[in-house]
């Protein structure tokens, strides 16, 4: 139950880490969310986004952060993934402990830096506390255990919605907030099944306003996957993939879709397709990849 609670606060996790608000130089500016009043981005943090989530590049992205801006939450916040990322793989018990303290480092600076940018830009200031605040409980999941970690991390998805709700009265057609609440929404609601969201409310978040698209379409891809409206997830998954045909991980999560379409032929090869791109991924998702596409290949013999 811990382990599988801290997969899905993971996820969360990389829900979250989307959120941009900068305070780089406006002649770096960049801002994937936006094509009108853009926030500024630097170029590093930037190609750092775009490697995780648009190319399923995560050793881009490792050597992108080694040289992160200090004074930006989002490359905090995604240093914290990468960690967490890598403290799920590791298997020594000392490197995992490391890893372990260095994520709850990112979540703390994370929140801290996210405080400071409240008082100049208080819509992307709100987002950024509540991406601390999921990322701490990540931590607490990880370390807490379930009897005495459960209602510390419900306390914390509470308090990251009173952050969330502060950014949406500040402008509630932001499309990244929308982006953000409605992933967070659809998680909440039909992963962990907990009655703080409305999945009905974040697929419109999600269709209507949020940006990236290949983000939002990969979004609605997971949460019709898991609310088992998989003719709709197949037509999602496949408009993330033509904005972003080259992530290995939106050709696992179809393969995913078909699997429980009951599809288990067809998802072998984008199994297959997905391993092509094994070392830029991290380890746990490679040997996830590689358990399900073994019990799709059982499947598929069997019939």
């Amino acid at each position: 139950m811990v382990k599988w609670l801290s997969r899905k606060l993971a996820q969360q996790v990389s829900t979250i880490v989307l959120m941009v608000g900068m305070l780089a130089s406006p002649t770096l500016a960049r801002d994937p969310f936006r094509t009108s009043n853009p926030r500024a981005i630097s170029d590093r943090t930037e190609a750092a986004f775009r490697a995780i989530f648009e190319k399923g590049n995560y050793t881009e992205a490792t050597r992108i952060l080694n040289q992160g801006d200090p004074n930006e939450p989002l490359s905090f916040a995604l240093k914290g993934l990468l960690a967490y990322n890598n403290y799920q793989g590791e298997t020594d018990q000392g490197r995992k402990q490391a890893l372990l303290s260095e994520f709850r480092g990112y979540a703390t600076q994370t929140r801290t830096v996210a405080q400071q940018l409240a008082k100049s830009d208080p819509l992307r200031g709100n987002l950024y506390q509540a991406a601390g605040i999921i990322l701490e409980a990540g931590y607490t999941a990880a370390t807490e255990g379930t009897v005495r970690g459960i209602p510390q991390i419900l306390g914390s998805l509470q308090e990251a919605f009173r952050y969330l709700d502060a950014a949406e009265k500040i402008d509630p057609k932001d499309p990244e907030l929308n982006l953000i609440k409605g992933l967070i929404d659809l998680t909440l609601s039909t992963t962990l099944n907990l009655p703080l969201s409305s999945p009905t409310d974040a697929i419109a978040r999600l269709q209507n306003t949020a940006q990236p698209r290949y983000v939002a379409d990969r979004g609605l891809a997971i949460g019709y996957r898991d609310l088992k409206q998989f003719d709709r997830a197949l037509q999602a998954v496949d408009n993330a993939l033509r904005a972003a045909p080259d992530n290995p991980e939106l050709s696992y999560l179809k393969a995913q879709i078909l699997v429980r379409s009951q599809r288990h032929g067809e998802s072998i090869p984008l199994f297959q397709k997905a391993l092509t791109k094994r070392d830029q991924l991290p380890p746990v998702t490679v040997r996830q990849i590689e358990r399900e596409l073994r019990n799709a290949q059982q499947r598929a013999a069997q019939r």
